[in-house]
């Protein structure tokens, strides 16, 4: 069955009862740095998050995914904290493990070039707005061969390093792929099939993103992703994100609420049915509309809401 997962907000009362009253089943940790123990010793303490998934469960959620501690420009370049960086993310994969964690998901430095785009605020329907971003003029050069060659060689040592620890205690390991899915990115289109062709365990898969790649290439791409990684087995939740444009036709994308945009949802999730997932689909991104604060509620509801109408007619079809 479809599930609806959200942020975790600030873990209050009251933040736990809204997602709840809203229909959410899940609850996703986006940060490494969030949890307890990461910045004292550099990994989670295993009980604060038992004790922090015992809270949540108490409000008939559940976790759905956590993040590792990152994983940043001292590991690939080799530095001298780069064996700490390496032995923290996987304690921390042990300590979520034990906890209970369903899928995990690494941050990495390097996998995206910001310095190839230019970011403004995009202006939607009756005046929200939302993330865009249109190719820099005149950008510093990407990576050379040699370079990505030599980012792609530490990664393999990353993921060597947890993919056993996720096969001996049942976890899982999802990548978000590159956003802006600029070319030669580690985890474009081609470099993110990558990790399934480097580690074909099934504990390695995606945290798939529609809105990050539908930049890439609009919504044919985004089912036809859908269709291939998910009939392996390797989808093991989305982000639902909308967009309009693309790099391939325009230039430029940008990010929209989850009707307003390019990629029809209601076939997302019909493809996701054939293939057979069985999993998680976030609200990723979701733009302010009038009155909204800090917390986004009035956007978290209305996509929560969309989500749940659009599960409810796939069940009736």
């Amino acid at each position: 069955m479809i599930r609806i997962s959200v942020w975790h907000g600030d873990l209050s009362d009251s933040y736990l009862r809204l997602v709840t009253q809203l229909g959410a089943d899940c609850l996703d940790f986006g940060q490494g740095s969030f949890w307890p123990g990461v910045k004292e010793q550099g990994y989670p303490d295993a009980g604060q998050v038992r004790a922090i998934r015992r809270r949540v469960r108490d409000f008939g959620l559940d976790i759905n995914r956590v993040s590792l501690p990152d994983i940043t420009e001292e590991f690939f370049s080799g530095g001298p904290g780069a064996e700490r960086e390496l032995d923290n993310t996987c304690r921390a994969l042990e300590a979520f493990a034990e906890a209970g964690a369903p899928i995990a998901r690494q941050r990495v430095a390097g996998d995206t070039f910001p310095w190839l785009m230019s970011r403004y605020r995009a202006v939607h329907r009756g005046g929200y707005r939302s993330r865009g971003e249109t190719l820099a003029r005149d950008p510093e050069p990407a990576p050379d061969r040699e370079a990505l060659d030599r980012w792609w060689e530490r990664f393999l040592v990353l993921y060597g390093r947890l993919v056993p620890i996720a096969e001996e205690r049942g976890i899982r390991l999802a990548m978000h792929p590159s956003d802006v899915p600029n070319v030669d990115t580690p985890f474009g289109g081609l470099g993110f099939h990558r990790i399934i062709d480097a580690f074909p365990s099934r504990q390695v898969g995606y945290l798939y993103c529609c809105g990050t790649r539908a930049q890439a290439g609009g919504g044919p791409l985004v089912l036809d992703e859908i269709h291939n990684y998910g009939r392996k087995g390797r989808l093991f939740t989305l982000h639902m994100r909308n967009v309009r444009g693309s790099l391939a036709t325009a230039g430029a994308f940008e990010e929209t609420l989850l009707d307003d945009g390019d990629i029809n949802m209601f076939k997302v999730l019909l493809e996701l049915r054939r293939v057979g997932f069985d999993g998680c689909i976030n609200p990723d991104h979701i733009p302010r509309v009038e009155g909204d604060g800090e917390g986004v509620h009035q956007g978290l509801a209305y996509s929560i809401g969309y989500l749940r109408a659009l599960l409810a007619a796939l069940a009736a079809s």
